[in-house]
């Protein structure tokens, strides 16, 4: 994984610490790549989403290996991560602290409620890398 004691880990990972969108690319049935803006948190060495049932669920049930991509805002900053990714059971993102806490903000401004949101992107998915390249 990482290593936040080399320079290259040290970027990835603040880059990582302020963004609040990273771009997840799933592979649809026919091999085309589908590339969807989703919110995240970093949960030990994996990374945690929760999603809208939509076609990116389905893309994951049928083929496991999707990308994560991030950049600062001015493009010189880009990590790019590949892994494995796994719907799993696991808590609602309203019972995860971290991930409340980090979009209660954006949550309120769709005008909507905590509650409400985590009814409605309720899928948990789990990604774990498998190869990052740090720009």
């Amino acid at each position: 994984m990482i290593d936040p004691n080399t320079s290259k880990g040290a970027k990835a990972s603040a880059l990582l610490d302020d963004a609040l969108v990273v771009w997840l690319t799933t592979v649809r049935q026919g091999g085309q790549p589908q590339a969807s803006p989703v919110w995240f948190v970093r949960d030990a060495d994996e990374f945690l989403i929760y999603s809208m049932p939509t076609q990116r669920v389905k893309n994951i049930r049928a083929n496991e290996r999707v990308a994560l991509n991030v950049d600062s805002d001015a493009g010189s900053d880009v990590v790019t991560i590949e892994g494995t990714a796994r719907i799993v059971e696991g808590p609602p993102n309203l019972d995860h602290a971290g991930y409340q806490e980090k979009y209660r903000d954006m949550i309120e401004e769709m005008g909507t409620t905590p509650e409400d949101f985590s009814a409605a992107y309720s899928v948990v998915i789990r990604v774990t890398p498998t190869r990052w390249r740090v720009y």
